[in-house]
């Protein structure tokens, strides 16, 4: 409220409605008044298994949600800009992210994503996903990442916060360690990256369909 702005609150465990009581990865955005602008639930559960790498199976405990999310940026001083959430593993879904960022899925025009990818996948693919994503829909994109806890005691998180921009340059980022990552998120520069490589007007209607369905 003090600083007028709405905050994407990372993800936590959220008990659902309903009377089966399904445990979601659930994000929260917060409006400048305290409200809750949008809740997104994590549509694609980490289930993976690397050889020599990693075992994680979230389907174990947690159910996935149903529901693309995105929310306005700020009526005021970006009126009609929206920006879509995404939860760690939803990122290696470009069509999830395409749905969100076409004109009759809602626009976005920035897509958040909290998320902690860990040691084996982190290096490997953290990076190289967020400006896929960029790249893939001509929009910015703002990954924040829990810092590294390296204790032994608990999960282990890659780290490395990252914005990218549109044109897949990457606009700020940062080590494993906690940190504050700031960027400056230019929309003019957006239609002009789309201005000059068109690829929304060129989509080949004919031959393919992307549709969002909820």
């Amino acid at each position: 409220k003090r600083l007028g702005l709405a905050v994407v609150a990372g993800s936590i465990p959220e008990k659902g409605p309903g009377p089966e009581h399904a445990i979601y990865n659930t994000s929260a955005v917060v409006s400048p008044e305290g409200t809750v602008l949008a809740t997104h639930r994590k549509i694609h559960l980490f289930d993976i298994s690397v050889p020599g790498g990693i075992t994680f199976r979230e389907s174990d405990s947690l159910s996935a949600g149903e529901t693309p999310t995105l929310f306005p940026l700020h009526e005021e001083l970006l009126p009609g800009v929206a920006a879509g959430v995404l939860i760690c593993y939803d990122i290696r879904f470009p069509e999830l992210a395409l749905a969100m960022c076409s004109p009759s899925g809602g626009g976005a025009k920035l897509l958040i994503i909290p998320g902690a990818f860990n040691m084996t996948t982190g290096p490997a693919h953290w990076e190289k996903l967020i400006v896929a994503r960029a790249l893939d829909n001509q929009v910015f994109v703002a990954a924040c990442s829990p810092a590294r806890d390296e204790s032994g005691e608990g999960y282990t998180a890659w780290g490395h916060s990252t914005v990218a921009d549109p044109w897949g340059e990457v606009l700020a980022t940062t080590g494993h360690a906690a940190d504050i990552v700031y960027a400056d998120l230019d929309f003019a520069r957006l239609e002009e990256v789309r201005a000059s490589i068109p690829i929304g007007k060129q989509k080949r209607g004919d031959v393919y369909e992307l549709r969002r369905l909820k």
